[in-house]
């Protein structure tokens, strides 16, 4: 089934709840959404009474007639896209209140659209196509559902080539060409690697610094399939494991079972976020978990919805959300468990299967 309709009639209605006539749509990830197109330069003139037109240039002439087909107007710029987006409003009758994303237009493009002229009244707007974009259709959810299924049987293979004395930097490209040759179209953030003490950086970058037995091996990494995205963390033990690594270990994996098995779709953000969070707190180290439980997945590796203590929104029904609490000790090291979940109707489904016990490698 082709959602494209359904989603630009959705804008459609957002857009007369707002009293616009039109909106300028910039963000990349929100054009595909509504359009199918995957190129890098485009805008998209969502009119509320008249057909939708999409603004490229000639390097995507093929691609976007391929990608969108009849579901825009498409017209080829040769020159500035914008020029070609204020021949569009000029020669368009639809009306002059014109919605924009303000969170994606810098202040130089306002100037720009400024420069049209006053006939327009521009309406700086936030999160109207990110709004729809929580909830994952069918279509969407198998996406993900491939996405995940890449990532992990990426995960395997290299877990099996992991050996103490190979670099961060090693493991994390061994992973990522094994990502590629099981389908995924390209990383969806920087894979992260950390060994040791370094496993205590939430956002480590994979270095030079070569695994030592004894210590924890960090991975969070994803796979992107058909433009939407998977966000996966393990963390493993380098040959032996130490009590305390596994006791600290066991208290992750279980806020991770927790929570994935407690969120629901309706539950605020901030309420969803206390379960993992209490847990940790409860058994002393609520001071070391400092992040947000998790977020939204989908086109973009973070989007909404929130899932942190400070999310007072609703979690949207069929949104697909990370699950990733962890404990990091600055000097000794970090465990992260993370899992993709999808808010069904009838409560929560785990779309992640990787192992979650402390696996011994290399």
């Amino acid at each position: 089934m082709d959602y494209r309709p359904h989603r630009l009639a959705a804008l459609r209605s957002a857009l007369a709840a707002r009293e616009c006539d039109a909106m300028l749509v910039t963000s990349l990830p929100n054009i595909r959404y509504l359009t199918g197109f995957s190129g890098s330069a485009a805008l998209l003139v969502v009119f509320a009474h008249a057909p939708t037109v999409l603004i490229t240039d000639f390097r995507y002439a093929v691609q976007v007639h391929e990608e969108v087909g009849d579901h825009a107007t498409i017209r080829i710029e040769l020159t500035s896209l914008w020029t070609g987006l204020r021949d569009v409003l000029a020669a368009a009758d639809y009306g002059t209140r014109i919605a924009f994303e303000s969170a994606h237009v810098v202040f130089a493009d306002y100037e720009r659209l400024a420069e049209f002229g006053p006939r327009w009244q521009w309406k700086g707007s936030v999160g109207l196509v990110e709004a729809l974009r929580e909830r994952k259709d069918d279509g969407e959810l198998a996406l993900i559902r491939e996405a995940v299924r890449i990532a992990e049987a990426a995960l395997e293979r290299t877990i099996a080539e992991v050996r103490v004395g190979l670099s961060e930097r090693q493991v994390a490209g061994i992973l990522e060409l094994h990502l590629r040759d099981l389908g995924s179209d390209a990383p969806p953030f920087e894979t992260i690697v950390a060994a040791g003490e370094r496993a205590a950086l939430p956002h480590a970058r994979a270095s030079a610094r070569l695994l030592q037995a004894g210590e924890f091996l960090l991975i969070d990494f994803g796979a992107t399939f058909g433009g939407y995205c998977s966000d996966i963390t393990r963390t493993f033990a380098l040959q032996s494991v130490k009590p305390e690594m596994q006791h600290v270990h066991d208290i992750v994996r279980e806020a991770t079972l927790s929570a994935s098995a407690g969120v629901r779709a309706g539950m605020r953000g901030r309420d969803a976020d206390a379960i993992a969070r209490g847990y940790i707190e409860s058994r002393g180290f609520g001071d070391l978990f400092g992040h947000s439980l998790g977020h939204g997945i989908g086109l973009e590796v973070h989007e909404g919805p929130r899932v942190a203590r400070t999310a007072d929104a609703p979690l949207a029904e069929r949104a697909v959300v990370t699950i990733e609490p962890g404990i990091y000790k600055p000097g000794w090291g970090g465990v992260r468990i993370e899992d993709d979940v999808f808010l069904a109707e009838d409560g929560p489904l785990v779309l992640t299967s990787f192992p979650r016990e402390l696996r011994v490698i290399g």
